[in-house]
């Protein structure tokens, strides 16, 4: 039986975002089942000095660098016609740890997390290949497409095409096209007409989000609404500023005083500059988001384009708190009716008014949000799929002999 050789855009470790918990997760879930070799980018210099700590699930282990300007890879885009998703994570040095791992080990499969990576497959692979796109990236630039100007409507459009024929060809040689959400597969599906077509949701850790363990509590008082997730990301930046500009005004007619903290990493000038208007909070990085999330009245996620599972919604369910989504934000969660969902403004608005006019309620609300995620999105069970899908045979616990 060979190794896995397991690429990844950016480096799994430390889980302290969407895409790097999910690496994290899969990344420990296939190293409890054969060795594990791990390539991957990385864009932070923390995560550089912090990568040791993937050393227990990994045999081989290569972080390469990725600093090329977003300038520089869309005019290599536009030279090579690629897509700029695919010029942005170009790299040689990776390209040869790629084949030195695939000439040195025994490798049966290579996991590819994200649709970038697939450029560093061999032409004709023997191995098995199991693609993680998580969710369908065509379709998101389709979205941004629409709703664009002059030449950033044309840029996202050729981004969109590009994109879409690379993610159709990758998954013709793919032994699986791995999606977080039954709704992102059924896409995928329908554009493409791809088969070996799977769902592999998101977890998440209910011991660590829980609203009892131990961390460092946030000193606040009064109605507190929080936002959570990487500021420097289109989608949350444009969730954020629909809210603080439509949202909060209808909220704070009815609750003066309350407050809406933005709660991330990154946060554009553009972000920043939301702290001028009156409630608003922009904290930028955090060490541990639980304590913002413990102290919140209601946790909101406003949302016009997401694909997938959003975590920021499944930590905040398993921290206990009620939930406000977007119709998008939501969809790709079974959270049994344990969040409020809205669609327009004057829907989310109301749904937050709701939540801040009963105190008790939204306490109920929070726990059955808990037990839902506790119920339904352990990381063992949302992994569980990736046996078979793996063709990995699980042995059964011995039976227990009658007393």
């Amino acid at each position: 039986m060979g190794d896995i050789l397991f690429l990844a855009h950016r480096v799994p470790y430390p889980p302290d975002r969407g895409d790097k918990i999910r690496g994290f997760n899969i990344l420990k879930f296939l190293s409890a089942r054969k060795r594990v070799h791990l390539i991957a980018f990385a864009d932070d210099t923390r995560d550089m000095k912090q990568k040791s700590g993937l050393a227990k699930f990994t045999g081989n282990r290569s972080i390469i660098w990725r600093s090329k300007p977003r300038a520089v890879a869309a005019l290599e885009a536009i030279f090579t016609r690629k897509p700029v998703s695919l010029t942005a994570f170009e790299n040689r040095p990776l390209r040869e740890q790629v084949e030195r791992i695939l000439s040195a080990h025994s490798i049966d499969t290579i996991y590819v997390y994200s649709s970038q990576m697939a450029q560093y497959l061999p032409s004709r692979p023997r191995q098995r290949v199991i693609m993680d796109f998580c969710d369908m990236d065509s379709a998101k630039f389709t979205a941004y497409a629409k709703t664009a100007k002059g030449p950033t409507a044309w840029f996202m459009k050729r981004e969109a095409k590009m994109l879409f024929s690379h993610e159709r060809a990758v998954a013709k040689i793919a032994d699986a096209s791995l999606f977080v959400s039954a709704a992102e597969a059924e896409l995928f599906r329908s554009k493409t007409g791809a088969e070996r077509v799977h769902v592999v949701e998101n977890g998440i850790d209910t011991e660590f989000f829980d609203p009892v363990a131990h961390f460092k509590r946030i000193d606040t008082t009064g109605e507190l609404m929080v936002f959570t997730g990487q500021m420097d990301y289109r989608p949350n930046i444009e969730a954020v500023t629909w809210f603080v500009e439509t949202i909060l005004p209808h909220v704070r007619i009815r609750h003066p005083q309350a407050r809406f903290a933005i709660v991330g990493r990154n946060p554009t000038e553009a972000v920043r500059a939301l702290a001028k208007q009156p409630g608003v909070i922009v904290t930028g990085e955090v060490a541990d988001v639980r304590g913002w999330l413990a102290a919140a009245s209601v946790v909101v996620a406003p949302l016009k384009l997401a694909r997938g599972v959003q975590n920021k919604v499944l930590e905040a369910m398993a921290m206990a708190r009620p939930v406000v989504a977007s119709a998008a934000a939501a969809e790709g969660i079974d959270h049994g009716g344990t969040i409020r969902i809205g669609a327009t403004v004057g829907e989310i608005a109301e749904e937050v008014i709701a939540v801040l006019d009963n105190p008790t309620s939204a306490s109920v609300m929070g726990r059955e949000a808990r037990e839902q995620v506790q119920k339904r999105y352990s990381w063992q069970a949302c992994l569980a799929p990736l046996d078979s899908i793996l063709g990995i045979r699980v042995k059964a616990p011995p039976k227990r002999s009658a007393a």
